[in-house]
């Protein structure tokens, strides 16, 4: 029993606190459903388990934002949250609105800030439960599946520490993309504004 206590906990801080990113999650999420397929875990516990845990820190990261995230950007000194971070998930929020709660269940980083962000945003909790619900149970189902399906493979088995690796750095490749995508349109906007104040030579 304990062993769901740990998992609900640590699904739990990754989404619901912010000073939290760095918890594993998609990891996290097919390793339990790999020892689940050698029925070392119950799977219908275990999705119920992650699920409760999963839509329960969205929530309490929304409120968080709610509460505090004005006073926190308003000083700007938010220990151990990194402002490039807070940053992302807007654009995120820019480029899918609404949807970015779902959206960002999939993307490490981001899925411990879009909750945090939506707070702050004063995003409709009625709205933001809706979202909540959908993106929480439709991660957990499909990560945790994924490695029960995944896990019963006999080289699966075998090779379970690099399959582990793999996961977690196909899970990363997302937001690596978008801070690469975000560096080049930083230098785009940086080198337009530098040829805008370029000073001019006076005329002879």
């Amino acid at each position: 029993p304990w062993t769901y206590v740990v998992l609900f906990a640590i699904v739990f801080c990754e989404t619901g606190l912010v000073v939290t990113p760095f918890l594993p999650g998609d990891s996290l999420l097919f390793a339990a459903g790999a020892i689940a397929a050698t029925h070392g875990l119950s799977l219908p516990v275990l999705l119920v388990t992650l699920a409760v845990a999963a839509i329960l820190g969205d929530a309490a990261n929304y409120l968080i934002g709610a509460k505090f995230g004005e006073r926190f950007l308003a000083t700007q000194k938010i220990p151990w949250i990194r402002k490039e971070h807070l940053d992302q998930t807007h654009g995120f929020f820019e480029r899918y609105g609404n949807k970015t709660i779902v959206i960002a269940r999939f993307v490490p980083i981001v899925r411990t800030f879009a909750p945090f962000v939506a707070g702050i945003g004063k995003m409709s909790y009625r709205q933001f439960a809706v979202y909540n619900i959908i993106g929480g149970c439709a991660w957990v189902l499909i990560c945790t599946m994924a490695g029960y399906f995944f896990g019963s493979w006999p080289i699966v088995k075998k090779n379970f520490p690099l399959v582990v690796i793999g996961i977690v750095f196909v899970s990363v490749l997302p937001i690596v993309w978008e801070v690469f995508a975000n560096f080049r349109r930083s230098r785009a906007a940086k080198a337009a504004n530098d040829s805008t104040n370029v000073p001019q030579s006076p005329a002879t």
